[in-house]
Parts: structure tokens; sequence; C-alpha cells
């Protein structure tokens, strides 16, 4: 018998851990704000109902969310990722094989030896980090990666299923295909789902359908993986995505704009941080490093408009944050112009490739060496005693392009003085 595979996804994430250290927030509409409380980038179902929508500005719904009352919080990221860790610390003890898909999801494999009833397996695995964390979670389970996607969206919505579905040799599974729009299919992005509905493929049970040398012809094989996924046969092991990542990309609107080139420095330094963390997080190495700078879209004036952007390919790959700084210092200079009013910079890093495939530095292996054992130093330290503990010299997070987050909740799991108080 094939081994199953289980996704397990947190309902609305970001709300529900606001919610875990508030209960007044329960029942009530909530919503979480991006940097600087620009735009929408999380809500709760109440808060859904109520038509607010994804990336919604926030000043265009502020008269809503007074009236109806919707609780608003600043994202708050450092929670929300430790919150993750836990989730995922709990999932481990249900399975050997782990893939962490995002902050809110992962893969799991259920052995053989599991599968009398995973129904009640899933159940299990809800429960119990639901009691770990206060996080509810959806289950869905199938025979592919896919198929699990599909069991868990479906798992969300049906109150019949209370988050769990297994969908494994399940005489429902033509009617859970049915039911799911192609272009909710993991795989398919928009322009794969306009092309197949121009041709009367609408729902994943008629993509299921097709003719192979057909979705080859007009999918290619990353396509014919996604039909045979949704057959039952397993093409996309834990571990791989069918759109993996080609970049890593961190960017943020400035609180407040910037003017000056050391206050660029210490914001895209800063940025280069936190995307050498993602690096190193993922065992991946960098071949390019792109620097960009963008006053506000919304001047008038399009003589106080202006967006720079500059790239620099890399000697060796690398992940050392320090390598990348120093690029990034290299290449600044060059975009910045004088006289403008930046708001908001970011960095994207590019030519990404395994870090156990990359070619052995022959000429300066010593201080390669050197450089991976002080970033891991680094990364250990930050991670027991809080992000930014240790950090290189060039940034602070304390400049006026540090974000606004004027409705966060304190920091409860990360930060010994913003822990909950008793009284």
């Amino acid at each position: 018998m094939k081994r199953a595979i289980a996704l397990i996804d947190a309902n609305n994430f970001y709300a529900t851990c606001e919610r875990v250290f508030d209960p007044a927030l329960w029942n009530r509409p909530v919503v979480v704000l991006s940097n600087n409380d620009g735009c929408v980038v999380a809500r709760s179902a109440e808060a859904r109902k109520l038509g607010i929508r994804m990336a919604e500005p926030y000043f265009k719904v502020k008269d809503l969310i007074e009236t109806h009352k919707v609780a608003v919080r600043s994202s708050n990221y450092e929670l929300y990722g430790d919150m993750s860790s836990r989730i995922m610390d709990v999932l481990e003890e249900f399975s050997p094989e782990l893939e962490v898909y995002s902050i809110d999801e992962a893969f799991i494999t259920i052995d053989a030896d599991d599968r009398s009833n995973l129904t009640e397996f899933g159940k299990t695995v809800r429960d119990t980090v639901k009691r770990h964390t206060g996080i509810t979670v959806s289950v869905g389970i199938a025979e592919t990666k896919t198929l699990a996607k599909v069991a868990n969206h479906l798992a969300k919505k049906s109150e019949k299923a209370r988050f769990v579905l297994d969908l494994t040799e399940s005489p429902h599974q033509e009617i859970a295909l049915e039911r799911t729009p192609v272009g909710e299919v993991w795989g398919i992005g928009r322009q794969h789902a306009a092309m197949l509905k121009s041709y009367g493929v609408n729902t994943a049970l008629d993509l299921r359908n097709c003719d192979d040398q057909w979705i080859r012809r007009k999918m290619h094989i990353t396509g014919l993986r996604t039909v045979h996924e949704l057959r039952g046969i397993q093409c996309v092991e834990l571990g791989a995505s069918p759109n993996p990542k080609r970049s890593v990309i961190v960017s943020r609107s400035f609180g407040e704009p910037v003017s000056t080139l050391d206050e660029l420095r210490a914001a895209i330094s800063y940025y280069i941080t936190r995307a050498g963390e993602k690096l190193r997080k993922r065992r991946l190495v960098a071949a390019a490093l792109t620097v960009f700078a963008k006053t506000s879209r919304f001047n008038v004036d399009d003589h106080d408009r202006y967006s720079g952007i500059a790239t620099e390919s890399l000697v060796m790959a690398t992940d050392s944050t320090l390598e990348l700084m120093q690029s990034a210092q290299r290449i600044l200079p060059g975009l910045y112009r004088p006289g403008y009013r930046y708001k908001s910079a970011g960095v994207i890093l590019t030519g990404l490739s395994s870090m156990t495939g990359t070619s052995l530095r022959l000429w300066d292996s010593d201080k390669y060496e050197r450089e991976r054992l002080l970033m891991s130093a680094i990364d250990g330290l930050n991670a027991r005693h809080g992000q930014d503990t240790v950090r290189c010299g060039l940034h602070d997070n304390e400049g006026k392009w540090a974000s606004r987050l004027g409705l966060r909740s304190p920091r409860y799991t990360t930060k010994w003085d913003e822990i909950m108080r008793v009284r």
C-alpha cells in the first residue's frame, strides 16, 4: 500500500495568533495590516464576511472597520514566526518526514501502518496542535501532495468535515475534484488557468481527465505531473514544489521617506541581513544580487518620482550576509540620486542553487569556512536570544526607514519585556 500525504494548514493564521493571546478577539472580526499599517494582509472569517478584501488599503476600509468594530493589529511577524515553529515541532512528532511549505503550512507523510483510519489520525493531529498552541489547523489527506491540497481546501469549507478530510481511495474524490476550480489546483498559475478555461477545462476533474499528449503539448512536463498527481500518482516528492522559488526578495515601504545615502545604506543592510537568513534556512546560495530604491508612486509631480535599480553578479555563489552586504554597498551609490525622498527599497537574490551542489572555493576556502562558521554562530545566537541580538554593524532597525507598527500586539513568546502578565 502506498504511503499517504497530509497537508496541515493553520486557519486564518495571523488573526488566530492574535486571538490566542487576546481572548477578547474571539468571535470578533480581526484584520492584520502590512508593514507601515498600509494594507490588509490577513483577515479572520468574520472580517471576510464583511467584504474586507485581501491587500485592501487600510484607509479605504477604515469606515467599515469602525462601523463593525473590527479589531485591527499591525503585523507581528516575530510572534507569527515563533508560533509557526511551535506548530512544526508538534507535527514532527507525527511523522519522520516533514516539509515546511510556508509559515502556516506543512506536508507530512503517513506510513502504511498508520493508515487504518486516516480520518482519526487527522483529528488527532488537529486536536494536538490545538492543545499545544491554541491554533486551529485543517488537515487534508490524500495519495499525492496535489490531492492533499484539494482535500485541505475542502476541509476548511465543509462543516461536516470539521477541518479534517481524507481523500485516499475515497468514493468522494471525484466530487471533491468537481468542486475545485481549475485555477485553485496547486501548480496551476493564472495564465495556465485562463488557457485551460478557454478549452472548457473548468474544474480539477476536467483537468484530471485531459489527454496526456494534449497536456504535455500545452503545459509541458510540469503540467503533466500535476495531472498525474490528480490521478493519485505521486510525482512531487516531499521537499519538492511544482513551482520552486527562483528568488529571495526582501522589500519594505519606509515608515518615513529617507533622502540620504547613509539612510538608504542602513535600510538595505537590514534587508540583506533578512535575505541572508532566508538563504541559509533554505540551504541555498545566490549568484546575483539586485538592489532597488523608489520614491512614492503617489507623487503628483513627475520630477519628484524616481526608481533606481542595479544588479551585480557575484564572483562565487554565496549565502554569507557579509559578502552580500559588501556587494550591496558597492552597487548602491550607482543607483542613488540625491534630492529625492525615497519611500521604499529592497533586495532580490537570484541564481539560487543548493548549497550542497555549489562548486568548491579552491583559492579562498579558509576564508569561506570562517564566514560559514561565523554566520552559523550568529544565526544560533539570534535564534536563542531574539532577532538582531548580533548583527552586522551597518544596520540598525530604529532609523526613519523602519516600518511603522502602531497597532502591533506584544511579542509574547520571544521578548522577556513583552511577556504576558498575570494579575
